[in-house]
């Protein structure tokens, strides 16, 4: 009789909006109850460093704190498109983006936000020289700015995080707890999360997920058996395994999860056939006696007739109530035979499709061991012709049936893997399209790694590992093109280029403070003047949040270059002398959006007269000025 408790249910509304928040705290009379740790909430509101040594319950380490502030903190970065290195460039909805993928899931926060159905990433898996991160990693706010505002000329210099690094472990977790905080945020409410590990980190990464994530939505653990034998160097144990940890956003907002049976399964189990073939297919059996793990209840003990008359009673019971096994009955789905003893033995038929014809489904399995590492090898033989130009790729088989999964029959879903490697992702994605005829859409994030001067890949003509995925793409996408032939018509097989950089924006821009006389003597201009048109044109879309895959066309009004994408979403103009005859040009078209560049109008009466002019030809257009 006691009325609600309003703590606990404030503290359940933060686990909502901030999961790392949550913690456990012990009562007086010693039980735990959930409680919120205040400093790291304070994190989360701050834009620097809190310190809080107190005690609890939680994963730490050193720089969590400047983790959490790389991913709090705002950074002036644009998308620039690549038009010559895309393929399809237009009509694309694949993105393959080159850069820091913390710069990148920053930059997609607005136009992706809760779009994303799965997320699939391949991480370094911290081996000792497996990946590199920022050497200025931990820095206070202003150390941040500097370097987001590109206030130097230094750079920024990467480094191998190997075993002599003090700080190990550490930097690993803030490497990856940035990026997945980010992450999620992308992910829609039935959205899941899939990240391949093997044992290194897993116990660590396994504890950063919970805290990010919540423990509550972790699914389950995928072990993938990545080989079949080997292993006469190992000192110990041969690991013929691999791990996928599998996330939700929100188990309660998650379908239950099915993947079509397989070709195989369907042979070695559904071998029968009755009347109901034609229509439904062949059919496999299970035993209609209820096992004994189930309760008994005497509803389930009731006698069933035979085709000869004989009463059948169960040794236990069975597992359908009366109502169902009629029904049955009456559709033929029970089938009798009879064991070496002559005793009856009572079975339920299940077709392999259901009434309306549709397939049968099966639920996944936590184990992968059809697929191996040499499969993966041996597509990049099949694909460059040299295997070596990336060590260990994971196989495309393996990543499909992954998407399988975490896709959950959904045919046109965006996947996005911010750790692209050799472009696996995409690989399956397309193969998947191909198969079935789905939209499915990919984004790529993939940092220029430089390839060592030594290695197969440079010797090929690779220079960063970003150019291998790239390459990859255009050449499994080909193959897949010309093996449909014409059911292969609407296949999407191209892939826009985007860039991380700087803001089109001239840095006065960003500091007014630092402005001097003969500084603003060149600033009549406010952009770069080494940007595009196009470069502009995504950095709207950025702003505005627009999808960055939809349609571009180009055309040309009153002498003028205009861009559309998706027909009427946007319209928009970059070119200089912009007046009043061609504004109502556009205006009549009635674009959703509409923007210019500052110092494209003919006058500031111009500037002025624009927005009238699309309040009375198009008041539903939404102007915007650069």
């Amino acid at each position: 009789m006691h009325t609600p408790d309003f703590s606990q249910e404030n503290i359940a509304k933060l686990a909502e909006l901030f999961p790392g928040c949550v913690t456990e705290s012990r009562n007086g009379d010693g039980t735990m109850r959930k409680a919120i740790d205040f400093d790291q909430l304070r994190q989360e509101m701050s834009d620097h460093v809190v310190e809080g040594p107190q005690e609890r319950y939680h994963l730490n380490w050193p720089g969590k704190r400047e983790a959490l502030l790389a991913a709090n903190a705002p950074i002036a970065k644009t998308l620039r498109p690549c038009r010559e290195e895309s393929i399809e460039f237009d009509t694309t909805k694949n993105l393959f983006i080159e850069g820091d993928n913390l710069d990148a899931l920053k930059l997609l926060q607005e136009t992706y936000l809760n779009k994303v159905k799965m997320i699939y990433i391949d991480p370094p898996y911290n081996t000792g020289n497996d990946f590199v991160y920022d050497d200025d990693f931990a820095q206070d706010s202003g150390g941040y700015f500097e370097r987001s505002y590109q206030r130097n000329d230094t750079g920024q210099r990467l480094v191998a995080n190997t075993e002599s690094n003090g700080r190990f472990h550490s930097d690993w977790l803030s490497m990856m707890s940035s990026r997945l905080r980010l992450a999620r945020t992308l992910l829609g409410e039935d959205g899941m999360l899939f990240i391949s590990i093997d044992d290194n980190e897993n116990a660590a990464l396994r504890l950063l997920c919970d805290e990010i994530f919540g423990h509550d939505n972790f699914v389950d653990t995928i072990v993938w058996k990545k080989r079949y034998g080997g292993g006469a160097k190992e000192k110990f144990l041969v690991a013929l395994h691999e791990y996928t940890l599998v996330y939700a956003k929100s188990k309660t907002s998650l379908a239950n999860l099915y993947i079509p049976l397989d070709e195989a399964s369907i042979r070695r189990y559904y071998k029968s056939k009755d009347e109901h073939y034609a229509r439904r297919g062949p059919y496999r059996t299970h035993p209609l006696e209820g096992m004994k793990s189930f309760d008994i209840r005497e509803n389930l003990k009731f006698p069933i007739t035979a085709p000869n008359g004989d009463e059948i009673w169960p040794k236990r019971q069975w597992r359908w109530g009366p109502e169902r096994v009629a029904r049955a009955l009456a559709e033929s789905e029970i089938e009798f035979s009879q064991d070496k003893n002559g005793d009856w033995v009572l079975s339920s038929k299940q077709y392999l499709k259901d009434e309306d014809g549709i397939v049968r489904m099966t639920k996944p399995f936590t184990i992968i061991d059809d697929v191996y590492t040499q499969h993966g090898t041996n597509e990049m033989v099949t694909i460059f012709g040299n295997a070596k130009v990336f060590g260990f790729p994971k196989p495309s088989k393996l990543m499909s049936q992954l998407l399988t999964i975490g896709l959950n029959g959904e045919q046109d879903a965006i996947v996005l893997d911010f750790f692209a490697g050799s472009a696996t992702t995409a690989h399956a994605v397309m193969a998947l399209n191909a198969e079935d005829g789905g939209t499915r859409q990919y984004i790529l994030v993939q940092l220029p790694e430089a390839c060592d001067e030594n290695s197969e890949a440079h010797k090929a003509g690779f220079v960063n590992i970003a150019e291998i995925g790239k390459e990859r793409i255009r050449r499994v996408g080909k193959k897949l093109k010309e093996d449909a032939g014409l059911n292969g018509a609407e296949l999407d097989i191209g892939f826009r280029v985007l860039k991380v950089d700087t803001s089109n924006m001239k840095d006065v821009y960003y500091r007014p403070d630092e402005a001097t006389p003969e500084l603003l003597g060149g600033l009549v201009d406010n952009i770069k003047d080494d940007r595009s048109d196009e470069d502009l044109l995504f950095q709207v879309l950025l702003d505005w949040g627009v999808d960055l895959s939809l349609s571009i066309t180009k055309e040309t009004i009153g002498g003028k270059t205009v861009y559309f994408v998706d027909e009427d979403a946007m319209a928009a103009c970059f070119a200089s002398g912009i007046n009043e005859e061609f504004v109502v040009q556009l205006a009549k078209r009635k674009p959703l959006r509409a923007v210019f560049r500052d110092a494209g109008y003919g006058g500031d009466d111009v500037k002025i007269n624009v927005e009238q002019i699309f309040k009375q030809l198009s008041p539903g257009t939404e102007v915007k000025t650069l």
